[in-house]
């Protein structure tokens, strides 16, 4: 695995690894947003990864789509991706949108055809089980082409690792509050023992006050899916979404939760207590912790409406006790630019596997995954 000790053994003389400073938060009961908060903008760290495009192929010669859902498999080897069925969407299509891929980008199994209209957010439990996050149900213009298309959508889905559905949270199709129902559910994590956290709604991070479609929730579930509690609402203060686009766990069992219309990290116990707010890995679409508590953050969207004062699109990596970031990879250079605008193409989803090497999920004009590979290691 690549660490900030071993690379700076090979740059110490020549680079240095930016601290982060002290950041100023807004007050309690002060709506100030993000953008606000003392941070300077974090570009320029060594990049010590080679950039694959176009990494791994699908069954059948298929094309990529969207890919914003992958996590590695416990083997630490094998990644797990979710597809948009070669689009953006899997409304209209019979493929299977959740692969298998060995390190060499082989697709080793598939499954899903069918139950899942727009895989968004992913995780992989200590038993090798996946989980699927299915943000939506089938839109207007889908239904008009296919009006038999599946009623999918608003749910988590766990498959054990050959495919079979072993537990369905949320009602097909049915956009609701929990315990029965989710709105546009961004992601789903897994704690250490067990306990299913979900966070919503996707829509959230468009809004700039509220609505009747303003919710910034994280909901938690015991093992076999009976509702525990949710927190948060949506809003601008520490404990208030704005899209809480992704989860992770480090290895203290905090939940980490990337709060990407507000343009941060926000840390809680498992209890839904507040515990900090970070900046300085920038507007998250993507969000993973590994072992080690190395942190990958990947930023898709920032540009000067969305994120403004300079962040740039690109990977930030970096310490998940610490909030040290170690190492940014820019954003691919692309005829159209991911997000909203901006420049260039960043992933949205990301996750690494066991000697360090990250897989990014691409979103928009570049689709399929991009896999960076660490380099820059001693002897």
């Amino acid at each position: 695995m690549l660490s900030k000790s071993r690379y700076m053994a090979v740059v110490a003389c020549s680079i240095m690894v930016v601290f982060v400073p002290a950041l100023t938060f807004a007050q309690p009961g002060a709506v100030v947003p993000p953008e606000h908060a003392s941070q300077e903008p974090i570009n320029h760290l060594p990049n010590p990864y080679e950039t694959v495009r176009d990494f791994g192929t699908l069954p059948d010669g298929r094309m990529w789509g969207s890919v914003s859902a992958l996590n590695v498999d416990i083997d630490g080897e094998h990644i797990w991706v979710a597809d948009r069925c070669g689009a953006n969407s899997c409304a209209e299509s019979n493929v299977d949108p959740i692969v298998k891929m060995d390190p060499e980008g082989n697709v080793v199994q598939s499954f899903g055809a069918g139950l899942i209209t727009w895989p968004h957010g992913m995780d992989v439990d200590s038993d090798g089980n996946v989980w699927i996050v299915d943000a939506r149900s089938p839109n207007e213009r889908e239904l008009e082409r296919t009006p038999n298309a599946p009623r999918k959508g608003h749910q988590v889905v766990k498959f054990s690792p050959q495919g079979e559905v072993l537990l369905v949270l949320g009602t097909p199709g049915e956009r609701g509050n929990p315990p029965t129902h989710f709105s546009e559910p961004n992601d789903v994590a897994i704690s250490p023992d067990g306990h299913i956290f979900v966070g919503e709604a996707h829509n959230g991070q468009f809004l700039d006050e509220p609505g009747p479609n303003a919710i910034g929730r994280i909901s938690k579930f015991a093992p076999d899916g009976t509702f525990i509690k949710s927190w948060g609402q949506w809003g601008f203060r520490d404990g208030e979404f704005r899209a809480p686009h992704s989860l992770s766990f480090d290895s203290q069992g905090r939940l980490f939760v990337a709060d990407r219309g507000n343009n941060r990290i926000q840390i809680f116990d498992q209890d839904g207590i507040h515990l900090d707010t970070w900046y300085q890995f920038s507007r998250i679409s993507g969000l993973f912790i590994d072992k080690n508590d190395v942190l990958y953050a990947i930023d898709s969207e920032s540009d000067e409406n969305y994120n403004p004062g300079g962040w740039r699109k690109g990977l930030r990596v970096g310490s998940a006790r610490t909030g040290e970031v170690w190492y940014f990879v820019r954003e691919h250079v692309s005829e159209r630019n991911s997000g909203m605008g901006g420049v260039g193409a960043m992933g949205e989803g990301v996750t690494a596997d066991a000697d360090g090497n990250v897989y990014a999920g691409e979103v928009g004009p570049i689709q399929g995954v991009t896999k960076f590979i660490p380099r820059l290691i001693p002897d």
